[in-house]
């Protein structure tokens, strides 16, 4: 074991360094804004996700005070430790020193993981929880000790308190290990108390959701009628051929897993990825979230191949360049190591009516400091009187995210939103006189109050379009009841 650090650690350096570089620039995504906006108000459960992300964004306020570099360190370092983890996978499958550095390759080839490390979301970390499940149970067929068993569950638990996918990830576990010596797994009792500790970890999100009516089935139900009905089946597997490379050393893996003489006792891993596969793209899963299975099946596929070409070692060197060289331009589309001058012309990007159009992730990181700083123009010309009777009301969780977290060295109140968590957290103060909206469109505010001004339409060169052209108002007189305004749109907050 020892002989394989430096290889690691010189790897595991490579990722970070790369992924330092992207994390500084720009600035905070909307949806990261929303993770570090729950860790405002901690609870055992969100509208959106389970509690661990709030925890996590917690420790990050505490430690680095929501820079971006600081915020966006954690799931860095899930991505190290997905790396790291495949390498020792690999070397508990048999693997020598090329299987390891094939393996470390893989995931520094593997493009989505830039952009998975880079934003602060529950993506980076249910990774991290799959594949550290994946390297437990591999631990308990090497060696039969029932505290991988153990760890596998607490694994399982903290895994639901930060995303819910990974029950797609225990329900492959569960079919593949009735191919584990038989089914004699579902005899061991220390699988059943795995269970039960993961049981037990996860049930305060149980007891918030019941308490709550169970929002996960209301936002599983807009997800299902906003975005996955949209998704075309055939996209959840075009998607994995976009990364041709990589995605052979995993067929290499899980082809292994499966048939392979020597590694026939893991058949469990190869059956798991493959029902995981299945039920995803049944369930119109969007195409990230199968890539938690890639680091097991690059290590099953590094060990595979390095026994292919033992006799000719130098085959597995050049299958690492084939892989690692082709991923190497597109790094910058997957992380913004580039200062965003450099990426427009990188991306062969044209400006049009002032407007450059970047892709999704990196346009919903720009506008919200220039949002916030005009609501702050707008709200320290209010006389103190009005300061202290004023209620920011964002269109959604981005806008009310930015005036949350980014607000917070200008002292602006606490927003409002009807949007998501946001909603939760309620309307502020309903005897407000003065009202400043920010996103909501002229009907939506003329519905609510009697004076309306608008102050500005808020326009930036590089923001998304939904996020471009809003406007904002400073209202006053509210003409309805505030409370029963709020709480009929419960219906709606996932719209």
């Amino acid at each position: 074991m020892k002989k394989y650090v430096p290889i690691i650690l010189i790897l595991s350096t490579i990722k970070l360094i790369i992924q330092l570089f992207g994390n500084r620039n720009y600035g905070f995504h909307r949806d990261e804004l929303l993770h570090l906006s729950v860790s405002e108000h901690l609870d055992w459960g969100f509208m959106e996700f389970p509690p661990l992300i709030g925890f996590i964004g917690k420790i990050s306020y505490w430690l680095f005070d929501y820079s971006l570099l600081g915020v966006r360190l954690f799931p860095t370092l899930a991505g190290v430790g997905i790396l790291i983890l495949c390498c020792l996978i690999a070397i508990e499958l048999g693997g020598k020193f090329k299987a390891v550095l094939l393996s470390g390759i893989c995931i520094l080839a593997f493009l989505p993981f830039y952009r998975n490390h880079t934003l602060f979301q529950p993506v980076a970390f249910d990774q991290l929880f799959w594949t550290l499940g994946f390297y437990f149970i591999i631990k308990f067929i090497n060696s039969k000790n029932k505290k991988f068993l153990i760890l596998l569950g607490i694994t399982l638990g903290l895994g639901l308190m930060n995303k819910y996918t990974i029950l797609v990830w225990a329900f492959g576990i569960f079919i593949g290990l009735f191919f584990y010596q038989k089914g004699n797994a579902f005899k061991n009792k220390w699988l059943y108390i795995s269970a039960i500790i993961s049981l037990l970890i996860f049930l305060p999100n149980i007891f918030w959701q019941a308490q709550n009516d169970f929002p996960l089935l209301k936002h599983l139900q807009a997800l299902n009628d906003n975005q996955l009905d949209e998704i075309n089946p055939m996209e959840f597997g075009l998607e994995q051929l976009n990364f041709p490379f990589t995605l052979i050393i995993s067929l290499f893996g899980l082809a292994a897993f499966i048939i392979d003489k020597n590694l026939k006792k893991y058949r469990t891993i190869g059956i798991a990825s493959l029902v995981i596969f299945c039920t995803l793209w049944l369930l119109n899963s969007k195409a990230y979230y199968v890539f938690a299975i890639y680091p097991v099946l690059f290590a099953g596929g590094a060990v595979k191949l390095e026994f292919l070409f033992s006799k000719k070692p130098m085959f597995i060197y050049a299958i690492t360049l084939i892989v690692l060289l082709p991923s190497i331009f597109f790094i910058p589309e997957s992380t913004p190591i580039l200062p965003i001058e450099k990426y427009v012309k990188y991306a062969q990007l044209e400006e049009k009516n002032e407007r450059v159009a970047l892709k999704g992730d990196y346009a919903d990181m720009f506008g919200w400091q220039e949002q916030v700083k005009l609501v702050d123009s707008v709200y320290q010309q209010l006389s103190p009187k009005e300061k202290n009777n004023c209620v920011l009301w964002a269109e959604n969780y981005g806008e009310a995210g930015a005036l949350k977290i980014l607000g917070k060295k200008y002292n602006l109140p606490n927003p409002i939103s009807r949007h998501g968590s946001f909603w939760s957290w309620g309307y502020g103060n309903k005897d407000a006189i003065v009202w400043i909206s920010l996103g909501n469109e002229k009907p939506s505010v003329e519905y609510v109050f009697e004076e309306v001004e608008l102050v500005k339409i808020i326009t930036h060169k590089y923001a998304i379009g939904e996020e471009n052209g809003i406007p904002l108002y400073i209202c006053r007189k509210p003409k309805i009841d505030i409370e029963k305004w709020w709480k009929d749109y419960e219906a709606h907050i996932f719209d």
